[in-house]
Parts: structure tokens; C-alpha cells; sequence
């Protein structure tokens, strides 16, 4: 993975020149409500790229111009790209991939969100409305924070990490790479989550969470391993 700066981003490409075309990676519900934010984040021309293009050429009014194909072959690295994929594993690949070739892939956050000056963001990030970002909060590379989820004060979140809809974490929590949280959870303040785990939804973690686990239930115990 190339790993890029973490800056505060808004309808800029990698480069840092304004621009006005956002390409979507991954034409599912998420990719609508990315779609959204890009519009009120100033894109004026979206489109989206999936692999069951030709046969879906539209997703709501925004066009399907190809598949993930067409996406990695076009060589016009000015448009920046937001990867529309829950699923960790594969949207961490997906990001590898598209920086290594030279895709930029910008901050995107609502603007119903509250994202402090002094948090830090990575490239890939996206920020669903009414999220929480507190000062000092460390976030990686490709995360999604979802809609009303909570970073508290001094949390370092990882690459790859989805946050779940609702879902509060403490201050000085830690969560490990392509770690999923789940939708209502609570994470107790200076708990560490390991990476590739999975906090089931409304699961209240009171303690560590080894690598590669998943936890369920109040308070969270482990029920398997990934």
C-alpha cells in the first residue's frame, strides 16, 4: 500500500488542483450515500464504475460508465476515486491497488459531520453525517466512520476500519487495521481492538481484543475466531 499523508481534503486530486469529477467505485446503497456527500462536498459530476456494468448502466440519476476494469485501464489519473465497499478486506485491496497505479482518492466528510481541526484523517476516509470526530483523534487511510458513530478524544484508528452506524468509541481507544465495529457498539476508553476483528452490533467491549476475533454480547466475549 502506498501510504499518503493525512490532511483535511475537499474536491482536490492528489495533486492538490480543484476539481469538480468524483469516480465511485462500487455501485450499492453506500455508494448513493457517498454520492450525496460528494455533492454536498462540492462534486458536480459523479459517476460510478461495477463490475455488473454493462447490464447496470445507473444507479438512482448518477451513470455506470463501466466495471472496475475499465476503472484500473483509464489513464486519466485527475479524477479522484471513492471506493463504495463495506467490506473491508476487499476495499483494502481495491485501495491498494488504485494508489499504486496513481489514483487519488480524497477525504470525503458531510457536512452534518463534526470533525475537529485537530483531528487527522487519512486519504480514502469517509465521514457519514452526524459522526463525531474528536480533537486529537488519529484516523488511517480508507476508513468509513457511519452515520452518529463517536470518536472520542486521542483514538487511533487504523486503515481500513469501518465504524459502524451508532457506534461510540471512548476516549483513547485503538482499533487495528480492517477492524469492523458494529452498528450500536460501545468501546470502553483506552480498550485496544485488534486488527481484522469484528465487534458485533450493540456489543459493549469493557476489555482487549486480541487480533482476529470476534466479540459479541455485554460485556463483549469472544465468540470465534475469524
Amino acid at each position: 500500500m502506498v501510504s499518503l499523508p493525512k490532511v483535511r481534503q475537499r474536491c482536490t486530486n492528489l495533486w492538490g488542483l480543484k476539481v469538480n469529477k468524483l469516480a465511485i467505485l462500487g455501485a450499492s446503497g453506500h455508494g448513493k450515500v457517498i454520492a450525496e456527500i460528494a455533492e454536498l462536498n462540492g462534486y458536480t459530476e459523479i459517476v460510478f464504475y461495477d463490475d455488473k456494468y454493462p447490464s447496470l448502466t445507473k444507479v438512482a440519476h448518477w451513470p455506470v460508465v463501466g466495471g472496475s476494469k475499465e476503472l484500473f485501464d483509464n489513464n486519466d489519473k485527475t479524477t479522484p476515486v471513492a471506493i463504495a465497499i463495506g467490506d473491508n478486506d476487499i476495499r483494502s485491496t481495491l485501495y491498494s491497488k488504485l494508489t499504486a497505479s496513481g489514483h487519488s482518492l480524497p477525504i470525503l466528510s458531510h457536512p452534518d459531520a463534526t470533525v475537529s481541526k485537530y483531528a487527522e484523517l487519512g486519504h480514502g476516509t469517509v465521514v457519514m453525517a452526524r459522526a463525531v470526530i474528536n480533537p486529537f483523534a488519529d484516523l488511517g487511510e480508507n476508513c468509513i466512520i457511519n452515520t452518529s458513530a463517536i470518536i472520542e478524544h486521542d483514538c487511533l484508528i487504523a486503515s481500513g476500519v469501518h465504524v459502524g452506524p451508532g457506534a461510540k468509541l471512548a476516549g483513547g481507544v485503538a482499533v487495528g487495521a480492517n477492524s469492523w465495529v458494529g452498528i450500536g457498539a460501545s468501546i470502553k476508553q483506552l480498550v485496544k481492538i485488534g486488527s481484522n476483528c469484528v465487534v458485533g452490533a450493540g456489543a459493549v467491549v469493557v476489555s482487549d481484543v486480541a487480533d482476529n476475533t470476534v466479540v459479541i454480547g455485554n460485556p463483549a466475549k469472544p465468540m470465534q475466531s475469524k
